[in-house]
């Protein structure tokens, strides 16, 4: 009996130690997003974060202007954005800049012209 609570404990433990992995995110790796990224890139500045757990509690490691800095993080609602494979002749213009923007399960999604607010892909 004892060894069985053993096994038992053993196996548990095992499994614990997979749930990050299991929610899709990796250990220390905060919920929610980054926001988007649309500024021009700054170059030759180093990386101010390397992983969200280097960030304050509300603020997540992201990039932003081409390299990694701590940004206040963003609700990402589920599911994955379409792929857009066409290419835009007209000025880029952005109808959203984030999910809480959309209305229902819809997401703020980059298409070719700019964001636009989208059904989940496989919806």
């Amino acid at each position: 009996m004892r060894a069985q609570s053993l096994l038992l404990l053993v196996a548990l433990l095992a499994l614990g130690s997979q749930l990050p992995a299991a929610s899709g995110r990796r250990k220390g790796e905060k919920r929610g997003g980054c926001p988007p990224d649309d500024g021009p890139c700054l170059l030759s500045v180093p990386n101010q974060c390397m992983e969200d757990s280097q960030c304050p509690l509300w603020m997540k490691c992201c990039y932003k202007s081409c390299f990694r800095q701590c940004v206040p993080l963003v609700a990402v609602k589920q599911g994955t954005c379409p792929e857009d494979r066409l290419r835009c002749l007209s000025p880029t213009l952005h109808l959203c800049h984030k999910d809480s923007d959309c209305r229902g399960k819809s997401r703020c999604c980059l298409s070719a012209c700019g964001r636009d607010c989208r059904n989940p892909a496989g919806d």
